[in-house]
């Protein structure tokens, strides 16, 4: 068999190996130092003659990585190497990174490789900071990194740094001739920056080019050494093709499922070996060349152990994280943010993105799941800000926060809202919708004596009918019983998904629709829930223990419990309806508060005309179900007080004024107070984009106003072609007959990208960005910690931060899962380390 071939450079940069040791030549062409940049410029400059080559030394080479001891400048004592990393812990900003050699030597080739998948920090979005140079404001220009492809950004430092040298570059180059402006200091002299920028690349054999050759070297893992001391036929690389094929269908089936990976014994003389070993030797069963790989591979490449399941997860989690990042590009964004405790006792933050991809459709992605263990709002603002300086997004394109009513995210002086805003003028926050609806119904049910009674027995209704196993079979036999003869009656009709079985639950203040969806339950179990009541009366061996079910059964077969019943389904439809149309991904501010201002309507609506079929209806049922209808003449006390007060009323007005209009009352003035957002300038602006009855809310001048707002998206010219720009809009989507019918801003702005529009229309479109990336619910992030649950449960209790992080962006965005291929992914988990076997030639691993 042939041998290939390699440089003596690259066998020695890409392996661990000592070279023979000889003297260092000079190099031809050394990186020229840099002008310092806090400095004033001397103005008798010295006149250079010609470069001093350095002095050599025999014990060093350039190509050779050795364990340099650094100085901790604040005790002057030799500086611990870290004996530890994980990917998740990298530095995006270039000039607060750890230097390489900080690290302890056998975890450098880690440190290194995780920073290559990572990649260069190019602050997309970022407000590149201007500096006056003379009568010239200059700036750092984003086209300069098309340009070098070593060429990175620190958004702390405002300065530029090579990428290359950051990884490869021997501290002793730096020391010996000061060159620390590109890897530590930072270059900010935008007027020479060209022409430095090609000084620090050199020659040949300059600093820079041999650090960007140590970096081909490494990512090429065919140049390894070890690569170079085993034979690797093409038979070899196809078989561990089949196998990490295999492997990878096994990972996604069970990541996409939420299943776990690991078992309680993994032997091979185990009878359950764990879902990812037992579905794989089921996979191996089937196919017979997968079969065949695997008995004939390799004892130390089988690609089965718990190593290589994490790596397979973490690189299908950087795939759909890298689609995500892809779609923001450098576009606006929002967040979603909310916390919660898993089944281990951690503080986990999920953080969502709400954005407009290049299609005009508004997305809501899972970004991460982050556990943090300080609760303050700067410690939940410094977990985000990690995220985000992770991901590559800058907080100067934020433009929207959601969160829920707690304290520490809402405070208007110390809360995490306003530490965001400090930094971000222009993230405005809002209150999530669905949070403040809930409040509005917990309200409710406290608004009145009468009311609030009535839902103090619902719980003890609850408890009583589904205590125990015996009295929930009852219950369930029957409803079915009653529901049979109403189909032999032919009330009621048969058919798929119909009259399914259900039980009844408790309402809770923290489950939206929950109040609702009990009662209809009790409603529509009435004759059952009834009977077992009487069941435990009848049953009981002693008067004390029934539980109160006698005195239950007692309320429940009386008007005033019928009519409070019927009354609080009525009024909490309305607000359902709204609690479920919040809770859309699409949902926009715009159509939110359309629906708002729709509900109060409504509210107003039953209150005035309302009370005659309401009351007619609990008459009905009272009459079916042969509980007595009182005399609505006869006097009572006021507001359900005793019967010899003197303050009496008719039964009439108790009904209609003290809990009929009391509660509607209650529940318009409460969504005023929760809900006064609404009557902010900014969401009055947004509102007259809405494209419903013709635009018939368009004001040009509001909509101005909207862009003085959002002062950092429109320059002054930008407001003065707005006043051009909007009356044409209007005129030229009037016109257009796709844009017939369109009811919201959602819809409005992905016809805009059909037609092209928004090219056409640029300003206005970024208008319609704004509104509709400002978050107003937080519903996408309550599913988080729902899928959360599901995959971290209590016999998966010790799953690692970040494997559960790789789990979750998976499981939570299936749809980008399911649509990346596996070969993008095998190419991904082969850059991530250095691998016993290799792909074939075709998959370019090489990075």
């Amino acid at each position: 068999m042939k041998r290939k071939t390699m440089s003596m450079h690259s066998f020695y940069a890409s392996s661990s190996i000592t070279p023979p040791q000889r003297p260092a030549p000079p190099p031809t062409d050394v990186e020229p130092e840099l002008e310092p940049t806090n400095v004033t410029a001397n103005p008798f400059p010295l006149i250079v003659v010609g470069t001093i080559p350095p002095p050599e030394r025999p014990n060093e080479s350039p190509n050779v990585e050795m364990n340099h001891t650094t100085i901790d400048e604040s005790t002057n004592q030799p500086r611990q190497p870290i004996p530890e990393f994980h990917p998740s812990q990298i530095i995006s900003d270039p000039g607060l990174r750890i230097p390489i050699e900080d690290y302890a030597l056998e975890i450098r080739s880690d440190v290194r490789r995780a920073y290559l998948l990572k990649g260069r920090n190019k602050a997309i979005g970022h407000n590149f900071e201007k500096t006056k140079d003379g009568r010239i404001w200059r700036s750092f220009q984003p086209a300069w990194f098309d340009t070098y492809d070593w060429l990175e950004y620190s958004v702390e430092k405002e300065a530029a740094f090579c990428f290359h040298c950051f990884l490869f570059k021997k501290p002793s180059q730096a020391i010996r001739f000061g060159n620390d402006v590109f890897t530590k200091d930072g270059y900010t002299r935008w007027k020479t920056a060209l022409s430095n920028f090609r000084k620090h690349v050199g020659g040949p054999s300059s600093y820079h080019n041999i650090a960007k050759g140590d970096c081909d070297d490494f990512n090429n893992q065919r140049a390894s050494v070890a690569t170079q001391f085993r034979v690797y036929s093409k038979e070899s690389e196809i078989s561990y093709k089949i196998r990490l094929t295999a492997s990878l269908d096994c990972a996604r089936y069970l990541i996409a499922q939420g299943e776990a990976f690991r078992g309680h014994d993994e032997s091979s003389t185990s009878i359950n070996k764990g879902n990812f070993r037992e579905l794989l030797d089921w996979y191996k069963d089937k196919k017979e060349d997968v079969k065949e790989a695997f008995d004939k591979g390799p004892g130390n490449a089988q690609m089965i152990c718990s190593d290589i399941q994490k790596d397979l997860a973490t690189a299908c989690a950087m795939e759909v994280t890298k689609v995500i990042k892809n779609d923001i590009g450098d576009k606006n964004f929002s967040i979603l943010i909310d916390e919660a405790r898993d089944c281990s006792i951690k503080e986990q933050m999920a953080v969502i993105v709400r954005f407009l991809d290049d299609h005009g459709v508004l997305q809501e992605r899972f970004l991460a799941i982050k556990h943090i263990t300080d609760c303050t709002s700067a410690g939940i603002k410094k977990a985000l800000v990690d995220v985000l300086e992770y991901h590559g997004l800058s907080t100067s394109r934020l433009r929207g926060q959601g969160y829920d009513g707690a304290s520490n995210m809402r405070g208007e002086f110390n809360g995490l809202q306003k530490l965001v805003r400090d930094e971000a003028p222009y993230a405005f926050y809002v209150h999530c919708f669905a949070h403040q609806l809930q409040l509005v119904v917990v309200n409710v049910a406290q608004c009145s004596p009468a009311i609030a009674d009535f839902f103090n027995y619902i719980p003890l209704i609850v408890t009583q009918v589904c205590s125990s196993c015996k009295r929930k079979d009852a219950l369930l036999a029957k409803h079915q019983d009653e529901l049979l003869d109403l189909m032999e009656n032919g009330k009621i009709t048969a058919g798929t998904g119909l009259h399914q079985e259900f039980n009844i639950t408790r309402p809770g203040d923290t489950r939206w629709g929950s109040h609702l969806k009990t009662l209809l339950r009790i409603f529509t179990m009435w004759n059952a829930v009834v009977e077992v009541l009487g069941i435990v009366v009848v049953d009981a061996r002693e008067h004390t223990c029934q539980g109160g079910a006698r005195g239950l059964l007692k309320n429940m077969e009386c008007f005033e419990f019928v009519f409070i019943m019927l009354f609080l389904i009525n009024l909490l439809s309305n607000t359902n309806h709204l609690s479920q149309a919040l809770q859309r991904k699409n949902q926009n501010i715009v159509e939110a508060m359309r629906l708002i201002l729709d509900v109060k309507e409504s509210l107003q609506s039953m209150r005035d005309n309302g009370w005659e079929s309401l009351f007619c209806q609990a008459k009905n049922f009272c009459e079916t179900h042969g509980i007595d209808v009182p005399n609505m003449d006869d006097l009572v006390g006021a507001m359900g007080q005793s019967v010899r007060t003197k303050n009496k009323v008719t039964r009439l007005h108790y009904y209609k004024v003290s809990i009929f209009n009391v509660a509607i009352d209650a529940t318009i003035t409460e969504m005023n107070h929760r809900f006064n957002e609404v009557s902010t300038e900014l969401l009055d602006c947004m509102s007259c984009l809405n494209p419903a009855n013709n635009f018939s809310k368009f004001n040009v001048d509001k909509l101005i106003r909207l862009a003085e707002i959002y002062d950092e998206d429109f320059t002054e010219a930008d407001r003065l072609m707005l006043g051009v720009d909007l009356p044409r809009f209007l005129m030229n989507i009037r016109r257009s007959e796709e844009f017939n019918g369109c009811r919201d801003v959602s819809t409005l702005a992905r016809l805009m990208v059909e037609t092209m529009k928004h090219t056409s229309f640029q300003l206005v479109y970024r208008l319609i960005e704004l509104t509709l990336i400002l978050p107003m619910a937080t519903s996408s992030v309550e599913r988080i910690f729902s899928a959360m649950k599901i995959i971290k449960t209590d016999l998966r209790n010790k799953l690692s931060d970040d494997w559960l992080n790789d789990l979750m962006v998976c499981y939570c965005e299936k749809e980008i899962f399911r649509s990346i291929p596996d070969d993008q992914i095998m190419i991904q988990f082969q850059k991530m380390r250095d691998r016993k076997g290799h792909l074939p030639h075709e998959f370019h691993v090489i990075s």
